[in-house]
């Protein structure tokens, strides 16, 4: 069976949030999803004053597992039109596993979320799909086979380097994911799932 690990960074819950939809759409496709989170940097005391949600049930994840997986879904919210440092830590940490080639030809996709809808979210995909890249992993994105990203009835998160979210009311309120953004998760990872079996079938990750 396909197993594919949803990789998540979220301070507030909204890439939380989206890391199960993904999750379900990888199910959905009959592979085999695990939900994990990458640790904390900030201080408890420092993460509780800013409201953080600190009662995420995922298990934290280790880099030296990152190989046993035949797709790797990264969800990491945007900083500045880049991913989150904790993310970012964690990637940096992958230096052993890249000299050794222990992700080549794995399938690596990416969602975020932002507080605005220009906010970086295209940056924040683009720039971790190069460290996808260095690795050695073969890129999926969210096709435009998921016509939710063309909907012009309402604010929407969503573009072919994959899916996204909002986070922001444009109040200085919370907006959690629509049911769009989270169908699109769900087709990502549907989408994921299914190229990294088809690699796998076909015998091609382990030759790249």
């Amino acid at each position: 069976m396909t197993k594919v690990l949803v990789l998540y960074y979220s301070s507030y819950g909204h890439i939380e949030r989206l890391a199960h939809a993904v999750a379900d759409g990888v199910r959905q496709s009959g592979a085999s999803a695990v939900i994990k989170q990458v640790p904390e940097l900030v201080p408890e005391t420092v993460a509780r004053k800013a409201g953080y949600k600190l009662n995420q049930n995922a298990d934290v994840a280790t880099v030296a597992e990152l190989p046993d997986y035949d797709a790797i879904v990264i969800g990491t919210p945007t900083r500045f039109g880049n991913m989150a440092a904790q993310m970012k830590n964690f990637l940096d940490q992958c230096g052993g596993l890249w000299f050794e080639d222990r992700l080549v030809g794995k399938v690596g996709s990416v969602f975020t979320s932002t507080g605005s809808q220009h906010g970086g979210q295209e940056s924040t995909l683009l720039s971790t799909h190069t460290v996808l890249l260095h690795l050695g992993m073969v890129v999926v994105g969210l096709p435009y086979s998921f016509k939710g990203q063309l909907r012009m009835d309402a604010i929407t998160g969503g573009s072919p380097y994959g899916a996204s979210t909002l986070a922001d009311d444009g109040n200085g309120g919370d907006r959690q994911p629509s049911d769009n953004e989270l169908e699109g998760a769900r087709f990502q990872g549907r989408h994921v799932a299914q190229v990294a079996a088809a690699l796998a079938s076909a015998n091609i990750g382990a030759t790249l």
